[in-house]
């Protein structure tokens, strides 16, 4: 056996070059010498070296493969355009635009290649979470960017902790690596919520001694500190802009704050249980309107108990729950009775969108013999992700309602226009609609995300009147393959605008 193996081994040794030359081995490719030159001379070609620039790590909460979004989207543009846009682009009335700016806020994205353009870009992600209300995703984002990389980012990370109820994490931090923040008051507080109280009262010392706070930073620290000296005293006057720091401060010496006229991020510390059930709705429905909360999370607080009393937030607590008990009996009188009045408080708080995510998968299973209330229905299930399957049924045969149903299915074009607005929704959705030339530009040197959040400023102006943005603007999200915004947005504009 051995013998025989070795005579195999022999058999198949690879042939010498001469041998090669004489006695090609079969199976080859086929002949190259056909292909055309590759070259016109045989001299040496110029060397081009150019250096390599290094890529930062993409940085995200949703993953590019979840969103559809290409990690590179923001490469190209500048980091400082990026950040105003970020900053400014207006998403307040329309859920679908919202919906796109969290996906471009939270989806796995490289900064641009520029020096400093990572900080830039993430801390304008961040400021304008912040500015929707979306502690929770500041807090992870910025602990997944690595929070205590930068004073700036402790900053931001330290802000959202306060609000989420998480401080602890952002102040052992703090206490580790003072040089973090420079804030005497984040300083004591920080120390006294990790039971360093002697510590805590000798910096407050010093922040007398030096006047590095002010008076009335210094009022409320003493009152947090040493509440036993305080307690028949006045309450203190309420800050006209406090930061989150100073909000936990008011609410750790029992003179809690009121979140309503304060930025929308302040909700966030009214979900905890230590707010009353009434201040959790409200910070709710608040926070639900721009898309910061889920919906079932409202709803989950609509349900929890019975209604205290009557007016205002307790109209929409007894109208969901008398809906959602019609909803159950499946008797299409009773959802009739109970929908039109359930939508008019949604509409009072701007939530119809939130409200159609709800329920529309249980009010797309009946058929309400009231025309008004099945032409409501029908809108509830327009606004909702089963926009496409709803207009298949139009109510009726209305301008509205035909318009409607071509519009969700993408064609809006074969039926006739209500208005002047649908007007220029359709022609956005023709074939021959034209892209801006600026925008256009941005897609051709592959500055996705700047065309988008472009895109999203046109769509504001359009939803404002100018009506030749508003078809810029749907032709452009086609363009880039956003056709479910594109639909839901147009819709939302219309049916949320009475059009």
């Amino acid at each position: 056996m051995l013998f025989l193996a070795g005579s195999a081994q022999a058999q198949q040794e690879p042939l010498s070059v001469i041998d090669w030359l004489n006695d090609p081995p079969e199976n080859l490719p086929g002949t190259v010498l056909l292909e055309p030159p590759v070259t016109q001379s045989g001299n040496q070609p110029d060397i081009v070296v150019t250096p390599l620039e290094a890529l930062s790590q993409p940085l995200g909460l949703v993953s590019s493969s979840v969103t559809g979004l290409p990690v590179d989207m923001w490469q190209g543009s500048d980091p400082d355009r990026l950040a105003k846009l970020i900053g400014h682009v207006p998403v307040k009335y329309n859920p679908a635009m919202q919906r796109l700016l969290f996906t471009l806020l939270l989806s796995e994205a490289r900064a641009p290649a520029e020096p400093g353009a990572q900080e830039t870009l993430l801390l304008a992600r961040l400021d304008r979470l912040m500015q929707l209300g979306a502690a929770d995703p500041v807090q992870s984002l910025v602990q997944l960017a690595g929070p205590t990389d930068s004073r700036a980012r402790f900053q931001r990370w330290f802000d959202a902790t306060l609000l989420t109820g998480d401080e602890d994490r952002s102040c052992t931090a703090l206490i580790a690596q003072p040089h973090l923040s420079q804030d005497y008051a984040a300083q004591i507080f920080c120390k006294a919520r990790r039971g360093d109280w002697a510590s805590a009262a000798l910096t407050l010392e010093a922040a007398h001694a030096l006047q590095v706070l002010p008076s009335e930073d210094l009022a409320v620290l003493d009152r947090f500190l040493s509440p036993e000296l305080y307690e028949d005293a006045e309450y203190l006057p309420q800050p006209d802009h406090p930061d989150p720091l100073s909000f936990r401060l008011f609410e750790a010496i029992g003179e809690r704050l009121p979140s309503t006229p304060l930025p929308r991020a302040f909700a966030n510390a009214d979900l905890r249980d230590v707010a009353g059930w009434k201040a959790q709705i409200e910070a709710a429905e608040r926070l639900t309107r721009i898309g910061a909360l889920t919906p079932n999370q409202l709803l989950g607080l609509y349900s929890e108990r019975d209604p205290a009393a009557s007016g205002a937030v307790w109209d929409r607590v007894a109208a969901v729950q008398r809906f959602e008990s019609a909803l159950q009996t499946g008797k299409p009188t009773a959802i009739a009775k109970t929908l039109p009045i359930v939508w008019a408080q949604m509409q009072k708080v701007g939530l119809e969108v939130p409200f159609s995510e709800l329920f529309a998968g249980r009010l797309s299973q009946v058929t309400l013999t009231n025309p008004g209330a099945e032409s409501l229905r029908w809108r509830v299930l327009l606004l909702s992700e089963l926009y496409e399957t709803a207009a298949l049924s139009a109510p009726d045969q209305s301008e509205k309602s035909q318009f409607l149903a071509a519009l969700a299915q993408g064609d809006p074009g074969r039926a006739r226009s209500p208005s002047p607005l649908a007007d220029a929704v359709a022609q956005g959705f023709a074939w021959a609609a034209p892209v801006p030339s600026d925008i256009d530009t941005m897609l051709a040197n592959g500055q996705l995300g700047e065309a988008i959040l472009e895109t999203m400023e046109l769509f504001a102006h359009g939803a404002r009147g100018n009506l030749v943005d508003l078809t810029a603007a749907i032709a452009t999200l086609r363009r880039v393959g956003l056709e479910d915004t594109a639909r839901r947005a147009a819709l939302n504009l219309l049916i949320l605008q009475g059009t």
